[in-house]
């Protein structure tokens, strides 16, 4: 069996390295020349809430041949019609793709594919590229799990074997309902990952101050509304039913979801953002496919969602060079 991670960036390379370490075979593709060159001849040193060093295989996109029986899809979405469209040449015929990708990305990658060609998995964990060939795992050891779900009623034959792989990380659930596993990732990544690339900062460092809190309080707030107005049941996340821990229709219930925000995300308090990695880098960030998202599906459903709707416009200046990542944004919010 042949298993690859195409777009081995940091969440990619940890993983890899961690499969890997298990004595798995399991090639590691990036555009990155210098990150590739670097696992070749150093391996993945992986740092942060875990450390060890790793041998590793790693191809650039150009240098993959043959057939692949699985294909784990880590790159940004950007690109998702053309990356999708080439990796269906490298998939065998009854082949999986995994997409790890933010947003709701299963159903338009199952029209090039079909359903029963495609695989969806959350993680619950973030990871930071320090330099090529080295990635720190941000989250704690204990917070090391994956939400892994079937667009398909009928799953393919490759969907324990998948499994089996992220187990070497860490704990796995099975999805019945993984469209609202998705809005679980999609309301964390929407809030806290917008929030930390408008003000440049961790998703702790966003969670702590009274007034981004009130902000990222808010985003949650129109994800749950969005949701509920579409008639999707979000899913816990790690156990934790987060609609109830913080939705809220009084002062009391609002009061509480507010507090408890910061304790809630402790565990990844030390997160950066990869659209604040990608800001960092001069890069145009996935914010259309999370934030953008949420704005999308609230126009569908008929739900405001002004707070979205700011996060991608503060977004986008800031990809444009009109405004920079920091605490003054917070401005556009009031």
């Amino acid at each position: 069996m042949r298993i690859a991670i195409y777009g081995a960036g940091s969440l990619g390379t940890i993983l890899g390295a961690f499969i890997s370490k298990a004595g798995i075979n399991i090639e590691l593709i990036n555009h990155n020349k210098a990150h590739v060159e670097a696992l070749q001849t150093m391996g993945a040193q992986i740092t942060g809430t875990v450390k060890f060093t790793q041998k590793v295989t790693a191809y650039t996109p150009n240098e993959m041949s043959g057939l692949y029986d699985i294909i784990f899809l880590m790159t940004k979405q950007q690109h998702n019609k053309d990356v999708v469209q080439l990796l269906k040449k490298y998939l065998i015929s009854d082949g999986v793709l995994v997409t790890f990708q933010n947003g709701l990305p299963e159903m338009l990658i199952a029209e090039f594919l079909g359903n029963e060609h495609v695989l969806g998995c959350t993680v619950a964990w973030g990871a930071t590229l320090q330099a090529p060939g080295i990635c720190e795992l941000t989250s704690a050891p204990d917070s090391l799990s994956f939400s892994l779900g079937a667009i398909s009623g009928n799953r393919s034959k490759h969907f324990n074997k998948v499994k089996e792989l992220l187990e070497l990380m860490g704990k796995v659930e099975v999805e019945e309902n993984f469209i609202g596993t998705r809005w679980s990732k999609l309301l964390i990544n929407a809030a806290f990952s917008g929030m930390s690339a408008v003000l440049g900062c961790t998703f702790g460092e966003a969670a702590r101050p009274k007034e981004s809190r009130k902000i990222i309080q808010a985003l949650i707030k129109e994800c749950i509304d969005v949701c509920k107005m579409g008639d999707i049941h979000i899913e816990p996340v790690q156990g934790k039913d987060i609609v109830k821990l913080l939705d809220y229709n009084n002062t009391i219930k609002r009061a509480f979801s507010f507090f408890i925000i910061p304790i809630a995300i402790r565990k990844h308090a030390k997160l950066k953002a990869s659209m604040l990695q990608d800001l960092e880098k001069g890069k145009l960030t996935e914010v259309d496919a999370i934030n953008g998202i949420v704005s999308q599906y609230g126009r569908k459903v008929g739900c405001p969602t002004p707070m979205n709707d700011r996060v991608v416009d503060v977004i986008h200046k800031i990809e444009q060079g009109e405004l920079k990542p920091c605490f003054e944004n917070l401005i556009y919010f009031n």
